[in-house]
């Protein structure tokens, strides 16, 4: 199993999204030591990386929140109970890894 949290440089989000993105395996039983960290850093690693945005969470080489945006050094935003966040929510994190898990789109 690869995971990822992709980030560019100086995302604000960066530390916290590594934070729950641990405690989101974890809590699905996967061990947390298995997260890297990588920084996109231009528009070349975006294209070839399928980058959506910072900060973004891949399993196995998909992103856990799929998106049509084309790819860029760039924030991405998510959709919340309290509207758009710079990261998801733990509870739609948890479940994006359990549809990864069980090969559900």
């Amino acid at each position: 199993m690869h995971i990822e949290l992709l980030t560019i440089p100086g995302c604000p989000h960066g530390v916290s999204a590594r934070d729950l993105f641990a405690t989101a395996l974890e809590a699905e039983g996967i061990d947390p030591a298995l997260l890297t960290v990588r920084e996109i850093t231009t528009d070349a690693d975006a294209a070839a990386s399928s980058f959506h945005g910072s900060p973004s969470f891949i399993m196995d080489g998909a992103d856990l929140f799929p998106s049509n945006a084309a790819p860029a050094v760039a924030c991405r935003v998510y959709p919340g109970p309290r509207g758009l966040s710079g990261q998801p929510e733990l509870e739609s994190l948890r479940d994006a890894i359990r549809r990864r898990r069980s090969g559900r789109p």
